[in-house]
Parts: structure tokens; sequence; C-alpha cells
């Protein structure tokens, strides 16, 4: 009788809400923790961040508990600094929450080599330093011709951003030419340059012919004035351009002529 009534009394119930509660709050903390083992040590597909600039990659492993670290860096011509070029473990690989992704990113500053330790540019030829240079991946464009007595298309002069940096009496050891850059370079031509304009009067025929020839200039047009029997005995009477002594003309140029057998009176 006593237990019936213990059974429906308050303090019976009171009891049972207390066990059930506990048995709740036990049942709730099982169940988290085998959530929690449930996914701890879970594998993840690893994102592809190849091509994506770093700062953007390192906010979306963040969120994704990953750690990226860079492992090395380099120049690139046309690619921007901070783009990652490959990464370990690669894409798609299943790896643990937590994991390190080491990649591998453009450099935002170009390489540079001093230009000691470029190949010889000064008198060689121009196609092959080139090709040189290439390797390098420095470029290397022609800036102008120079009439010169060498080999055509050898380099006389070498340029950077406007500098003067290689010559016959030029070489400035201590520039760095960026991985990228351009060196212009002025190169050798036999037909090129320019020379003093002779004064071609009074010379015979021959003489003048092989003056020009000394300057590389060429004989133009011969106008003959009276009677010219032996044009390796006549006399040079006026020529075309005129003489002038400060000025300078093309090498290669032609100068026209008027010659007369007899020497010119002006000329005794």
């Amino acid at each position: 009788m006593k237990i019936l009534q213990f059974l429906t009394s308050k303090a019976f119930f009171k009891q049972l809400l207390y066990i059930a509660i506990f048995l709740g709050v036990i049942l709730f903390a099982v169940l988290m923790w085998l959530k929690f083992y449930t996914n701890h040590g879970q594998k993840l597909a690893l994102p592809d961040y190849i091509g994506e600039q770093m700062n953007d990659a390192l906010k979306d492993a963040e969120d994704k508990t990953f750690q990226i670290l860079v492992h090395d860096s380099i120049h690139i011509v046309g690619k921007p600094g901070g783009q990652i070029l490959d990464q370990n473990p690669k894409p798609g690989s299943e790896v643990k929450e937590g994991r390190k992704i080491y990649v591998r990113t453009t450099k935002y500053n170009s390489d540079q080599y001093p230009l000691s330790k470029l190949p010889q540019l000064y008198g060689n030829d121009f196609d092959q330093k080139k090709r040189e240079l290439k390797f390098q991946e420095i470029n290397a464009v022609i800036k102008d011709y120079k009439y010169d007595t060498a080999e055509p298309n050898h380099i006389l002069e070498v340029y950077y951003k406007g500098e003067k940096i290689v010559s016959g009496t030029v070489f400035k050891k201590s520039v760095m030419v960026e991985k990228g850059g351009t060196l212009e370079m002025i190169l050798s031509s036999r037909g090129g340059g320019k020379t003093d304009l002779p004064d071609l009067k009074c010379y015979s025929y021959p003489e003048a012919v092989f003056y020009l020839e000394q300057l590389k200039l060429k004989v133009g047009n011969v106008n003959k004035i009276g009677t010219v029997t032996n044009l390796d005995s006549a006399y040079i009477v006026s020529q075309n351009p005129a003489f002038d002594p400060i000025k300078t003309i093309e090498r290669g140029t032609p100068v026209d002529i008027s010659v007369q057998q007899s020497k010119p009176s002006q000329c005794n």
C-alpha cells in the first residue's frame, strides 16, 4: 500500500523528471561525442589553387582549415607576381583537416643579370648574340646601323633604357639587366654612315674616281664638256652635290661630275 502511494506521489514523478533530464543530457553528450569522433580525421578533397593569386587562395584555405606555405618562387615574363604555379598535394587529393599545402608562386620582382654575366656583345655577330641572350630571356633589337670597316651586322653599341652601356670604349659592367628586358643595338654596315663631301674640281678623272671610292662614295653621271677623247686624261670641272666644307654625305651616295679634256685654267 505504501509502495502504491509512493508511485503515485509528486516526489516520485519529480525523481522521474530528474532521471529523464539526466539521461537526456547523457544521451546528448554521447551523440555529440560520436559526431566529433566520426568527423575527426575525415578526409577532404583538396581544392585546385593553381592559377589563383596567393591572397585569394589563403582566404579560401583558411575557411577550409588548410594551411598554404610557399616553398619556391620564380620570375616568369608576362605573369603577375603572387600567382600559384603548382601545389603539393595535387588538386583533388584527399587530405585531413589542417593539412599543409606547399605551393610554388611567381615573383613580384623580375630577376636581374649584371652586364658582366651576359654574353660578350661588342664586335660580335648580332644574330648569334640574339640567340644567346634569348636563353636568358633577354630581347635584342636593332636600333640603327653605322658605317664601319668591320664585317656587316656586328655589334658596335648597346643601349639599355636609353643609356649606352657597351661600345668600343664603354662597358658598364655594374648595370643590371632585367629578365624580359630589351637591349637596343647599333650594328656595323659598310653601306651606311656619313663622310665629308670632297672637292673634286681640278682632279683628273682617275684621281676623282679613286678619291670617291676611298670615301665609299659612287661616281654618278659623267657630263662631258666639249670633245673628250680620253676620259683617263680628262679633268673635273664641277660636281653635284657641290663641295661644302661643313657638309657631310651618306656613304654610297652617287656624285655627278662634269669633265673636260684639258685642265681648267683656274687649276694652274
